[in-house]
């Protein structure tokens, strides 16, 4: 049976064959999937995953590929979940689709005066996204905010989980550790802050992002987490590898805990650099860097 065509009798969203990588991840990667879809409610994405379950077909859920490292092709079924985006807003209280932009919404809710959501202005996920990885910056998370967040359970129940139940740490939540859940929608309390000096923050933020950050290129952000007391980006310049390239792929010389995609880099060239960087900082300082993306195999 063609999995594929089968996908698309069910009638359950969009369905694209042989997907470019490039589209889909903010690293714009060489590579292909064998497909991607996109189901237009709780109820599609329930029976696309019945039916992947039941063929046992290779799937994975995505939101922006902000974070995600692919080899050149993925042989399974992409699923990602930008019809999920509805949001309401009544005063503080935001309930928003797992699929909606986490930085559109931070601006959204910022220039309403809502103040909460201002780290995640220079942030390219998704909610879910960022609910999953728990994503933060200027010393502020996802954990801060959200109250709760609705998912669908391995045996496709939906379920509420409070914000002490996702076990929001640096960089890593319930979901993170149990992949089989999927983020539906998250509940997240903000509160009433001055309009103008929020937008004069976001503001001087992003001015020193463009100043210190390699915007200008596809990347997928920091790519180490910071040690204890120490900073990735002074570790990978301490061995000298600012700058340093495989292939496609560059550490870049303004921001030394940024891969780069500098022309037609594989998800190859990124995980060989990353692999080389953990093992030289290893031998030097003794220290393993941990990588805030995700290779997906």
């Amino acid at each position: 049976m063609n999995i594929i065509k089968e996908l698309e009798k069910l009638n359950c969203g969009r369905v694209i064959k042989d997907c470019n990588l490039k589209e889909y991840t903010t690293y714009q990667m060489d590579g292909i999937a064998d497909a991607i879809i996109f189901p237009t409610s709780i109820d599609d994405l329930k029976t696309i995953l019945r039916f992947l379950k039941k063929q046992n077909a290779k799937y994975k859920i995505i939101g922006n590929g902000s974070n995600l490292i692919f080899d050149n092709h993925y042989d399974g079924i992409l699923i990602k979940l930008e019809e999920l985006n509805h949001l309401n807003i009544e005063d503080t209280h935001i309930v928003v689709g797992a699929g909606y932009s986490i930085m559109k919404l931070a601006l959204k809710v910022s220039r309403m005066g809502l103040s909460g959501l201002e780290f995640a202005t220079g942030i390219p996920g998704t909610v879910g996204g960022a609910v999953f990885m728990n994503a933060g910056a200027y010393k502020s998370d996802m954990g801060y905010i959200v109250k709760s967040v609705t998912v669908l359970t391995p045996e496709l129940e939906i379920k509420e989980l409070t914000n002490k139940e996702l076990e929001f740490h640096y960089r890593t939540s319930f979901l993170q550790t149990h992949p089989n859940y999927i983020c539906l929608e998250a509940k997240i309390d903000l509160i009433h802050g001055n309009q103008e000096e929020i937008m004069e923050l976001i503001k001087e933020r992003k001015k020193r992002r463009l100043e210190t950050q390699p915007l200008e290129y596809p990347s997928a952000g920091s790519v180490f987490r910071n040690p204890d007391g120490d900073f990735a980006g002074r570790l990978v310049e301490l061995i000298g590898y600012k700058g340093k390239k495989i292939g496609g792929a560059e550490v870049s010389k303004k921001h030394a805990n940024f891969i780069i995609n500098k022309g037609n880099a594989t998800g190859k060239d990124i995980k060989n650099l990353i692999g080389e960087i953990i093992e030289k900082v290893k031998e030097r300082t003794g220290i393993e860097l941990k990588v805030e993306q995700e290779f997906v195999e």
